[in-house]
């Protein structure tokens, strides 16, 4: 018994120490405010967000126009403001930065304003756009890429408004960001990186960007309960650590990191908008679900989403994003 009772001290020492040494904060608080992201809200949203109506979303067409009028109404109703000015949640882009004939389009922007460090920002994002109708009229409603990720940020902002109304405001700023152009060339990621950061990037303490995390691949079949994560141990081995801790902590996800690796050939690092944050030294993480035989279809259909998942995912976002906001001091760049 005196053995076991050293060993138990030894390893209580040993976790406090560690939680020291990596400032962690996590409690059961967050979790509540986790709670509020429901599969039942979710589908609500993308039930419309991926429907007919909004023709696809193809870069600064119709639809797509209706997809930031949606995304807009969303945030006017949470009471979550734009960091441009009072009602405008409109970056908008021009068409002299698109090539090939397409027109001009906007990216679509929410914050949380922190209450300690105001000015550093973790930045939320995903793409709203999609590729829009086929030349045989048939709609893709892009489903899973990427309205799972974009209602899963809606979702994310309502559990951070929820912990400000109850007196828990993030010690850092929390950027919603909503990029257009991402299926035609990272457009929207770019213009906010190189020509307009509403928050200046030396002070972007990291951008979690969410990209297809509503369906299960053919490796997960049978054990759907995982998420393929890219990114988090290239620029911020503390950010990868963070990362594992939140998952294991509240979710124990299994974390596939096959796509993490660099002689991956699918490249998929170099794919979504997340790189374009990377490429200007902010560490980043991508979630992903992998692909399936409806990517880049008609057939990716709200119908298709696992919500159940979708909900943990999304999550698990927040989780991770309220722990980097949190923090007394900021993740380091140390690769």
């Amino acid at each position: 018994m005196r053995k076991l009772i050293v060993l138990l001290t030894i390893s209580v020492s040993v976790f406090y120490s560690c939680n020291s040494q990596s400032n962690t904060i996590l409690s059961d608080n967050v979790l509540d405010y986790a709670q509020t992201i429901t599969s039942s809200e979710l589908k609500e949203a993308l039930y419309t967000y991926a429907s007919d109506d909004f023709e696809g979303r193809k870069t600064g067409e119709p639809g797509q126009k209706k997809a930031v009028e949606f995304l807009k109404e969303h945030y006017i109703s949470m009471g979550i403001p734009s960091p441009i000015s009072e009602g405008d949640y409109f970056q908008d882009i021009p068409e002299s930065f698109f090539s090939n004939g397409i027109k001009a389009s906007e990216n679509v922007v929410a914050y949380i304003k922190g209450s300690e460090k105001p000015n550093e920002v973790i930045i939320i994002s995903a793409h709203l756009d999609h590729i829009g109708i086929s030349s045989d009229g048939q709609i893709n409603n892009g489903a899973d890429d990427d309205g799972s990720g974009t209602v899963a940020i809606l979702e994310i902002a309502k559990a951070f408004k929820a912990a400000v109304d109850d007196g828990h405001r993030p010690k850092r700023s929390v950027l919603f960001l909503h990029v257009t152009g991402e299926e035609l060339g990272l457009y929207g990621s770019r213009y906010y990186t190189e020509v307009d950061p509403i928050f200046p990037l030396e002070n972007t303490v990291a951008d979690l960007n969410i990209d297809m995390i509503g369906r299960v691949d053919a490796k997960h079949e049978n054990d759907r309960n995982y998420i393929y994560l890219i990114g988090s141990d290239k620029l911020s081995t503390e950010l990868h650590t963070i990362s594992e801790t939140v998952n294991k902590t509240y979710f124990n996800l299994e974390l596939d990191y096959t796509y993490n690796d660099e002689n991956d050939p699918n490249r998929f690092y170099y794919r979504s908008d997340h790189y374009n944050f990377a490429k200007n030294n902010i560490p980043v993480i991508f979630y992903f679900n992998g692909t399936h035989a409806d990517y880049h279809k008609p057939t990716d259909t709200p119908d298709k989403i696992q919500y159940d998942l979708l909900e943990t995912r999304a999550r698990l976002v927040f989780c991770t994003a309220w722990e980097l906001a949190n923090r007394d001091k900021r993740i380091v760049v140390d690769k």
